[in-house]
């Protein structure tokens, strides 16, 4: 469980990012933060592995204030998932996963063997063990970062905006990858994205945020659609305008489902059990 109490972030500039923020992510779930450019939820995301300082308040894992822990071994212990994957590009993809195992002692041949294990459960051929990332696909790339941030098996595994740069098409065979490695592993996964789509696919979770890390909703998809919060929360998930913003319509051969815009999205299907 990692557990934010009064967490504030004032940069050197003046720029508030965060402003005393309250938040307790459960182990072994999918909490997403989502909101626009700005809000505050990439710093957040850092200060859970102290890349970000906060300027006041704690953050504790399983009760532990993560600031009486060396910021290094805290880093190594949690795994990191960036956009564009953040290769080393005269690695090899076997020696990026294999990074974080050899700098915590591994041995380099247990290190690589953990290294081809974990690629084929994020989808890719061992043979692609000894290529460079200039020689991979964008969305092969991203799959060996989701196989280096699981690499130490940590329990806990930051993802920041990590399905941002790839294709609509990559996108959601990554997006359905994540769901089918978490319903496997079991990790505790903050996930940072400006996607409402992703977050409500993904987060068992959902925090969304407005400037300065302000939590306009916290809760399940299915929480926030049925009942949101605000007219701020209404208008960012498109239940006022958009595709969430749906009605009934009647035509000749049925019940059909119709957004904002009055374009058909489904037809009204009775139940038949009883």
């Amino acid at each position: 469980m990692i557990e934010f109490s009064a967490v504030s972030k004032v940069f050197p500039d003046g720029t508030r990012a965060v402003d005393d923020f309250h938040l307790v992510i459960p182990s072994r779930k999918t909490t997403v933060f989502v909101g626009s450019s700005g809000c505050g939820k990439t710093t957040l995301l850092r200060m859970i592995n102290r890349m970000v300082e906060p300027s006041s308040g704690t953050i504790a894992i399983d009760g532990a204030d993560i600031g009486g822990k060396p910021a290094v071994q805290l880093r190594r212990s949690i795994g990191y998932v960036m956009q564009n994957s953040g290769l080393l590009p005269h690695f090899t993809v076997a020696d990026n996963i294999s990074t974080v195992p050899v700098l915590q002692g591994q041995s380099r041949k247990a290190a690589r063997t953990r290294a081809l294990e974990l690629m084929a459960t994020v989808g890719l051929d061992s043979a692609m063990a000894d290529r460079y990332p200039s020689q991979l696909s964008g969305g092969q790339q991203q799959r060996v970062g989701v196989a280096r941030g699981l690499a130490a098996d940590p329990n806990i595994l930051l993802m920041d905006e990590p399905f941002g740069a790839v294709d609509p098409i990559v996108r959601d065979e990554l997006q359905q990858e994540l769901i089918r490695l978490q319903s496997e592993i079991g990790k505790t996964i903050v996930f940072v994205t400006h996607d409402i789509d992703e977050a409500f696919l993904l987060g068992d979770q959902v925090v969304i945020l407005e400037k300065g890390a302000k939590i306009a909703q916290v809760g399940t998809p299915s929480e926030i659609v049925e009942n949101p919060a605000s007219d701020f929360v209404a208008s960012f998930i498109g239940a006022v305008k958009g595709k969430r913003a749906l009605h009934l319509k009647q035509t000749p051969t049925g019940t059909v489902v119709v957004d904002a815009e009055g374009r058909t999205q489904g037809a009204l299907v009775e139940d038949s059990h009883p």
